[in-house]
C-alpha cells in the first residue's frame, strides 16, 4: 500500500446503492463507476447514536457488495457504501413505511430545524482496506399546512427518502435553509468522499 498514486492502476468505483440520486452525484467525480446495490440488513442496536448508525451501515453495505465482487487482477476497485438518516429531537427518521407515515414525519419536521447524517465507507476490493466517516447538516423546514403536506405526499416523492422529503426535487419547496453540505442532505457528501478517495490515490480536484 506504500506505492505512489502514479504507480497505481486507475481507480474504478463500485457504488453499493440503487439510489438514482447517489448515482448522479458519484458520476460527477469523473471516475468509472459500476452500480452494485447492497441488500445488507439495515437494522442497528437500540441506543446507537446517529453517527454510529450511518457509519456502521455504510460499512456493512460496502462489505456486502465487496464480498460478492470479482475485481479484475491488477485493477483498483473501491466500493462506496453510504447511509443517510434524518434526526429530530433524538428520533431517527428513516424512510416512511407509507403515505400516512410520511405525512406524520413532515408534520413533525414542519417549522423545525433537524439534522441529516450521512455515513460513507470506501473499501478497497482485494486488500479490504477501509476508510469510514460521516457528515452532518442542519436543515430548517418551512412551517407547513396540512394541505401542503398532503399535496407533497401525493406526489409520491417522500416515500423512498429518509425523513420523507427530497431536497433536490419538489422537497426543495419545503426547506428554508441549510447549514452545512447540501449534497450530504441529498445522500452523498461529495467533498467528504473526494477526500476519502484521495487516501486511496485518487487524483481529484
Amino acid at each position: 500500500m506504500g506505492a505512489t498514486s502514479n504507480s497505481r492502476s486507475p481507480i474504478t468505483l463500485v457504488l453499493a446503492s440503487s439510489s438514482p440520486r447517489r448515482r448522479e452525484l458519484i458520476a460527477t467525480l469523473g471516475l468509472p463507476v459500476h452500480i452494485r446495490p447492497s441488500h445488507a440488513d439495515e437494522t442497528t442496536p437500540p441506543g446507537w447514536p446517529p453517527a454510529k448508525i450511518v457509519e456502521g451501515l455504510s460499512l456493512r453495505k460496502a462489505r456486502t457488495v465487496a464480498e460478492a465482487l470479482e475485481a479484475p487482477a491488477g485493477e483498483t476497485y473501491i466500493v462506496v457504501g453510504s447511509d443517510t438518516i434524518v434526526v429530530l429531537d433524538g428520533e431517527i427518521m428513516g424512510k416512511p413505511k407509507d403515505a400516512e407515515d410520511a405525512a406524520r414525519m413532515l408534520a413533525r419536521l414542519s417549522g423545525r430545524v433537524h439534522e441529516v447524517f450521512t455515513g460513507v465507507t470506501c473499501l478497497e476490493a482485494g486488500s479490504g482496506r477501509t476508510v469510514t466517516s460521516h457528515r452532518a447538516t442542519k436543515v430548517r423546514m418551512r412551517t407547513l399546512t396540512s394541505g401542503q403536506i398532503e399535496r407533497y405526499v401525493a406526489t409520491g416523492e417522500p416515500l423512498d427518502k429518509a425523513g420523507a422529503y427530497g431536497i433536490q426535487e419538489k422537497g426543495a419547496l419545503l426547506v428554508e435553509g441549510i447549514e452545512g453540505c447540501f449534497y450530504n442532505v441529498v445522500g452523498l457528501p461529495l467533498s467528504l468522499l473526494a477526500g476519502m478517495l484521495g487516501e486511496f490515490g485518487a487524483e481529484l480536484p
